[in-house]
Order: structure tokens, then C-alpha cells, then sequence
């Protein structure tokens, strides 16, 4: 394990207050394990934008009005164009109007954004966030569970 090394950070107390409610919330053990967690995550979001070939695997979530056009059939359309980039889909009715999608997608990371923003780009979609991540970001910045790659604790089985 590394050094743990202490430092001071000057914050605005309002700002300060929303980040232990936030943490509280979050249920976060304390302050130092929050920032961890948000360090990581903008190494990592710096680290697999420089790397356009890194092979790359995400979830792309998108939410929009399936009575918009014919936006449904697009998307679809879409999906079928990057089928050997998305391994698995999930489609979920939020409402009487709105669906929830989320796409696992895999490949090289150039070709990941831009099946991203073609499908959050598309007229109609109202939300969409792409969380990507590499095998050796997860492995270099110990980032699965706070405790590096491994799983160290019991998975449920079924009976």
C-alpha cells in the first residue's frame, strides 16, 4: 500500500457544508475517503481521454421521450450499426412517455465516444451520460471497490 500523505485544503464554509452533506449522504466513511474517490475519478477521466486507442469498456445511459418522432426506431437503427461495440442493452419504462436505456459498450475508446455522441446527439434523447473506463486504469489507479482489481469480499450465490 502507498504513503499516506496529509495536506491542507482551504474551502468557502458554505462550500465545505455541502460536501459533508454530500459525503453523509453518500455514506462515505470521511472527508480524506471522499476526495480519494473523487481524485481517482478525474485521474481516470483525464487518463482514458488521452488514449483514443486504448481499448476501453462503459455504460452509456440515456433517457428520452420514446413519442418523440420516430426516435425509438433511430436509436435502434443505431444500436444496429455498432452491434459488435454493444454487448448488452437494457430498456426500462420510466413513465407513460419516458424510457431509460443503458448500453454496455466496449472497443476502442475513439470509437466509443463517437457511438456515444451519435446515440446522445440524436434529436430527441434528453439525458445521456458515457462512464468509461480501461482494465489498466482500474488496475494502475486501484479504483474497483477502494481496494485494487480483486474482489475481496463474497458475491451472493443462488440457492
Amino acid at each position: 500500500m502507498s504513503k499516506i500523505v496529509r495536506f491542507g485544503v482551504s474551502i468557502e464554509e458554505e462550500l465545505l457544508e455541502g460536501f459533508d452533506a454530500l459525503i453523509e449522504k453518500k455514506g462515505y466513511a470521511n472527508r480524506s475517503e471522499a476526495l480519494r474517490n473523487l481524485i481517482r475519478g478525474m485521474l481516470l477521466d483525464v487518463e482514458v481521454r488521452e488514449q483514443p486507442d486504448a481499448e476501453v469498456v462503459g455504460t452509456l445511459t440515456m433517457v428520452y421521450d420514446h413519442d418523440h418522432g420516430d426516435l425509438s426506431n433511430r436509436l435502434v437503427d443505431l444500436q444496429h450499426q455498432h452491434h459488435d461495440r454493444i454487448i448488452s442493452t437494457l430498456h426500462v419504462h420510466i413513465d407513460e412517455h419516458s424510457c431509460l436505456e443503458v448500453l454496455i459498450v466496449r472497443g476502442r475508446n475513439d470509437e466509443v465516444q463517437q457511438i456515444s455522441d451519435a446515440l446522445i446527439g440524436t434529436r430527441g434523447v434528453q439525458q445521456g451520460k458515457l462512464i468509461i473506463s480501461t482494465s489498466e486504469s482500474l488496475a494502475h489507479h486501484h479504483l474497483d471497490h477502494g481496494h485494487g482489481f480483486s474482489h475481496e469480499h463474497p458475491h451472493p450465490t443462488r440457492d
